[in-house]
């Protein structure tokens, strides 16, 4: 897996101050769930779903979700099951895959279609946990190891944090705690934490608009919050940016949130400023740098193009890489403070010290921005060789 593959080898060392690196599927899991980027969840009971798989892998895609829970109908859930075994078995012996997941509704699934599948369940990476919690994750876990014995190598889970009692505040503490040493048992397969932003919404009736944020809405985020400081301590687990879940754009309501010096450089830019816009993308960008700043990696999406747009951000910039390797280099001397080499911040290697590890985490597997590379000109080379705006 390598980020960006779909770029000319030339245009990649123009863009590059370090180029991303190949990403094993055996990676150490800290490594691997900062490579899961922009996570696409597709329905199960797409028609085509192999060739779905396969289009947006060459897109730029690294990590998939084929969901057998909420975005399909009730009706659907037998024949979804059976779909599922028989699109990806066709999937075996490929090498062009991203990190593949299927997100099942209940406990007897991944044995299920580990079962349908036999030899070429080795396809699928791992499954996605709705609904995790304290009373049900055991059976969902324990389900998960047995497959992991039947097919004789690691299976990886990431349970969705997304139940009333994370949302309600009498029972959030005990429950994320609860769930903490839950997971602790089971931590050499749990690859990432994903946060449930449309069923959390649910508990209290609401629904994000699409002129705000997640952050702007306040019970959400509270609770968010509260999932990266249980959960997503260093040394805990990644916890996962939540759902952006529009793609087109009516008319708006608030001014948008995309500042038009950035786009100011030349014609394609200003065009590709209007592109976003339409399509409510000056939303996602806002929410993915909110997300950094709060913990979280990645970020669930149900669009492609969002994808470039998750990607284009993750790319570390020369600027951030120079203050980690500053403040990593101070700590090897002994610690203290130093002045930016772009002489516009201090760098103190105590404090700073887990940021400048995380980051150098998200560098090799996003690879770093050539000194002059801006947000705009990865986000124009991504979105015209992946046709995803």
């Amino acid at each position: 897996m390598r980020q960006f593959h779909f770029l000319d080898p030339a245009d990649r060392a123009e863009l590059f101050h370090v180029e991303p690196a190949e990403i094993s599927r055996e990676a150490p899991l800290e490594l691997l769930a900062h490579g899961l980027g922009a996570t696409l969840y597709i329905p199960a009971t797409r028609e085509e779903l192999a060739a779905d798989v396969l289009r947006v892998a060459g897109r730029g895609v690294s990590s998939c979700v084929v969901c057998l829970e909420d975005s399909i109908p009730d009706g659907a859930v037998e024949f979804a099951v059976t779909h599922v075994a028989d699109q990806l078995a066709r999937l075996r012996g490929r090498d062009d895959l991203p990190l593949l997941f299927v997100r099942v509704r209940s406990a007897d699934q991944p044995a299920r279609l580990a079962g349908l599948m036999g030899e070429a369940a080795d396809v699928i990476d791992g499954f996605v946990l709705p609904k995790f919690s304290t009373e049900r994750g055991p059976e969902f876990l324990d389900a998960v190891s047995d497959v992991e014995t039947t097919v004789g190598r690691r299976v990886l889970v990431m349970p969705v944090v997304e139940t009333p009692e994370v949302m309600y505040r009498e029972t959030r503490v005990e429950e994320l705690l609860g769930m903490r040493a839950l997971l602790a048992k089971h931590a050499d397969r749990v690859l990432a934490v994903r946060i449930g932003a449309t069923d959390m919404s649910s508990v209290f009736a609401l629904r994000r608009p699409r002129d705000l944020t997640m952050y702007d809405v306040r019970l959400v985020a509270g609770a968010v919050a509260d999932v990266v400081n249980v959960l997503g301590r260093p040394g805990g687990h990644a916890v996962t940016g939540p759902v952006w879940e529009y793609f087109t754009s009516p008319d708006r309501l608030l001014k948008p949130l995309l500042r038009e010096a950035p786009f100011a450089r030349r014609r394609d830019d200003r065009e590709l400023r209007a592109r976003l816009l339409a399509r409510d993308l000056d939303g996602l960008i806002r929410e993915v740098l909110l997300d950094r700043a709060n913990g979280l990696v990645g970020k669930t999406v149900i669009h492609p193009s969002h994808v470039p747009v998750v990607h284009a951000l993750s790319v570390v910039s020369h600027e951030e890489f120079d203050d980690a390797q500053g403040v990593l280099s101070a700590k090897e001397g002994g610690g203290g403070v130093t002045r930016s080499s772009y002489r516009n911040k201090m760098n103190e290697a105590n404090p700073h010290l887990a940021w400048a590890h995380r980051l150098m985490l998200r560098a090799e597997v996003f690879g770093v921005a050539a000194p002059e590379v801006t947000f705009v000109d990865l986000l124009a080379a991504a979105t015209h060789e992946g046709d995803a705006l």
